[in-house]
């Protein structure tokens, strides 16, 4: 499990020189549109072993005298209280927090872009929010027959309607909360505006996924395929750049339909397309970077079948419908993998079975699997955590680390003063007593030491995780997978 399939170091060289080759391909700016995540790329993480979740950013800094960033979100979106389910909080909100965030690097934060704008009430009321913080707010608007109509996107009419974006520097980042904000649109009115003002700038897109140089097959284009299947989007070679140079490349059906609109768009406001094909327009260098491709096609098979399992509790939740899961089925049965290539779901349903309670497994990175069952004094997350650190720590099983004497007032205090039905200790009480207990026992303090080894480590179990399991085994690094049933079946 802890085998390393994809060179960090190079691929921070290459991109870097990438852009910046991009950047003086067109003289005075680029706007570069970046698809999914800048930091935080925990997907890029798992399917390429060895890629470092920060690695935008690092890459980013090492331009960062160059840099702006530009954050977009539509007010349609914030309209709807849109919100990005893998951390839980509506898109505005993460603007805020993306600020913060790219501030503390030490990148500079230009302004943020309102696209789609209506006058919406909660749009404005945000914007307000955002100038009275010193941020540099700008309006987009719709335009009427975007994006066929080409004589009035490129007018005064279209994008001469939306407000110009003040920039400072060479390379404007431009990026977005999530899906569906407007980024290439607000990419493509600026290189309009700029046009008229005579500066020249150009335009380029940083995708990491799907890999352009890798098979339209590779287990790595198909995870990223697993982990969008609720975008309907859809890996296929590039038509343009196949008739054009005679090289097959991947790209995805939604930069393919649109790349002859977006060619129409140059040559209107540039007078010619700087760009062949929709492969043209990326500078992702990540597929030179593959070091090992077993590591890599090993690690994009078990992403796919995590991205099953999460589609299995979407559907559950109605946040999908069947179509999207019965994709994912059909991506796994092209790859030939089923659930039992998932080490920890067999040893965790058996163990289910044997003890008729919900029950955990745990797959460390030296291959061992420890269970974890439910018990009187914990549930089956917390008793797993204790087993595994035993392991890791070469603790005998039978060591309690934790007295009950220890866990039972702490389970009186639940019940009878903080309302809880369920007596027993979930995982962030368990290691709150670990630490506890840790300040007077060696072993409990060797215990507590091992956690940094959990990260990176595979889970299952057997029912759906309560809340704060699951947050704990997140916050762990753990990679969590469950089936898609409670307990105890209730609607609420």
């Amino acid at each position: 499990m802890d085998k390393i399939g994809f060179d960090n170091l190079k691929y921070l060289a290459l991109q870097s020189e990438k852009i910046t080759e991009r950047i003086n391909m067109f003289g005075d700016k680029l706007y570069l549109e970046f698809g999914g995540k800048l930091f935080d790329d925990y997907h890029a993480s798992r399917v390429l072993p060895g890629f470092l979740a920060d690695s935008k950013i690092k890459m980013l800094l090492e331009l960062k005298d160059d840099v702006e960033i530009l954050i977009v979100i539509s007010a349609h979106d914030i309209e709807n209280n849109k919100s990005r389910s893998d951390i839980g909080i509506p898109y505005e909100l993460d603007v805020l927090r993306l600020i913060d965030i790219f501030r503390s690097k030490g990148l500079y934060v230009g302004s943020v872009v309102l696209t789609m704008f209506a006058n919406q009430a909660s749009a404005i009321s945000f914007q307000h929010r955002l100038e009275n913080n010193g941020v540099k707010v700008y309006r987009h608007y719709s335009i009427e027959g975007y994006p066929s109509d080409i004589a009035k996107i490129v007018s005064d009419d279209g994008y001469g309607k939306n407000e110009y974006i003040e920039t400072t520097k060479k390379l404007v980042v431009v990026t977005a909360p999530g899906p569906g904000s407007g980024k290439m649109a607000t990419c493509l009115s600026q290189l309009y505006h700029d046009n008229k003002r005579g500066i020249k700038a150009g335009y380029a897109k940083f995708e990491t996924f799907p890999i352009w140089n890798l098979p339209l097959k590779h287990p790595v284009n198909i995870a990223y395929e697993a982990a969008t299947a609720d975008l309907n989007d859809v890996n296929m070679i590039d038509p343009y750049h196949l008739e054009k140079y005679g090289e097959r490349a991947v790209n995805y059906n939604r930069d393919v339909e649109i790349f002859p609109v977006l060619n129409a768009i140059f040559k209107k406001i540039q007078g010619e397309s700087p760009y062949n094909s929709p492969t043209d327009m990326g500078v992702n260098m990540a597929g030179y970077c593959i070091t090992d491709d077993e590591v890599c096609s090993k690690a994009s098979k078990q992403e796919v079948i995590r991205r099953y399992y999460q589609a299995k509790m979407d559907l559950r939740n109605g946040k999908i419908s069947s179509d999207i899961l019965s994709k994912i089925e059909l991506l796994m049965q092209n790859l030939d993998i089923t659930i039992d290539d998932r080490k920890v779901v067999k040893p965790a349903l058996e163990k289910e079975k044997l003890t008729s309670a919900p029950a955990c497994a745990i797959e460390l990175h030296d291959g061992t699997i420890v269970t974890g069952k439910t018990g009187k004094l914990l549930g089956s997350s917390a008793a797993l955590l204790l087993n595994a650190l035993k392991v890791l720590a070469g603790i005998d099983d039978e060591v309690k680390l934790i007295s009950p004497t220890v866990i039972e007032p702490i389970q009186e205090l639940k019940v009878k003063h903080m309302g809880s039905a369920n007596p027993r200790l979930h995982t962030d009480e368990v290691l709150m007593a670990l630490s506890i207990c840790a300040s007077a026992d060696p072993l409990a303090k060797k215990a507590i030491a091992e956690l940094p080894k959990l990260r990176g480590s595979e889970l299952h179990s057997s029912v759906i995780l309560a809340h704060v399991d699951a947050s704990t085994f997140k916050k762990l690094g753990i990679r969590v997978t469950n089936e898609p049933r409670k307990e105890i079946e209730t609607l609420y």
